[in-house]
């Protein structure tokens, strides 16, 4: 079983297997058109392409009618039924896969994890190690699959509300991490969201600073040894980005690295500063 991450070759090995089900999670924030068509040039053979927008998550606004974020989560019940149209079963190993080092394919993996499916992983180097390796691509459908039957079970990753990030600005019991690249932590150069900045007291910890320059993930040592200058106490951190997508990406690395037990905030910055009352801090 593979549970945080898997090579090209391991996968490889493993791609005929018919218990297997490998989701490419192309996606690009600027083109929503793009993870489609991407994959209808060319994917993995046999995998399954999910859409961030839709099947990865949920409605922008609650029942309530509060804006919940630019991704929050899909229902659990939406996405069990997603991923049972997938053919996946509670004994499935799931491979997640895109081209930018996993940055789309951690938030499968982090659902994954989130509903109880411990067989869960992320290609390492993505759709380039598997080139690399000159394995090929198919851009055929992929075949009918039989409905899957995986079923809900409690959650290994917790989450937090905006409510509770609220209150540990007062409190400071946890710390916070940004994934965001450092200028947009500071404020500056804000393009995706209407507000620049960063929750108080927040620090940032960049998702590609988890990556070597060829999108392969660090070594668990080394990405413990950087952790540990972030934060002291894992189960004591929240994880947030953007809108909830690289922050995932932070709790793989996490995982990776060891050190288990952070937190997600869903929502992140897009809910936090579609409210003027919430505090914004800038620099």
């Amino acid at each position: 079983m593979y549970t945080t991450l898997i090579s090209a070759a391991d996968l490889a090995a493993h791609i005929d297997d018919p218990d297997w089900v490998v989701v490419d999670c192309r996606h690009d924030l600027a083109d929503l058109a793009f993870g489609r068509a991407a994959y209808a040039a060319g994917h993995l053979p046999h995998a399954l392409f999910a859409d961030m927008e839709t099947e990865l998550s949920g409605e922008k606004r609650g029942e309530d009618g509060a804006f919940r974020g630019r991704h929050p989560l899909p229902s659990k019940d939406a996405l069990v039924d997603t991923l049972r149209r997938w053919g996946v079963n509670d004994s499935t190993q799931v491979v997640a896969y895109d081209a930018h080092g996993g940055m789309y394919a951690a938030r499968l993996w982090w659902l994954l994890r989130w509903i109880g499916h411990e067989a869960s992983a992320v290609l390492d180097g993505g759709l380039p190690a598997w080139q690399a390796l000159g394995q090929p691509l198919s851009a055929d459908p992929p075949e009918p699959r039989r409905s899957g039957s995986i079923a809900l079970h409690a959650p290994f990753v917790p989450t937090v509300t905006v409510a509770e990030v609220l209150e540990n600005i007062e409190t400071e019991k946890r710390t916070v991490v940004d994934a965001r690249a450092a200028d947009r932590f500071r404020g500056e150069n804000e393009t995706i969201d209407p507000v620049g900045g960063h929750i108080p007291g927040a620090k940032n910890r960049f998702f590609k600073d988890n990556l070597h320059n060829d999108g392969r993930f660090k070594a668990p040592e080394q990405l413990r040894e950087e952790f540990s200058g972030v934060i002291d106490d894992p189960e004591k951190a929240i994880m947030q980005c953007g809108s909830g997508v690289t922050a995932c990406h932070n709790l793989l690395a996490l995982e990776v690295a060891g050190m288990p037990g952070a937190a997600l905030y869903p929502g992140s910055w897009s809910e936090w500063s579609s409210d003027p009352a919430r505090p914004v801090a800038k620099g």
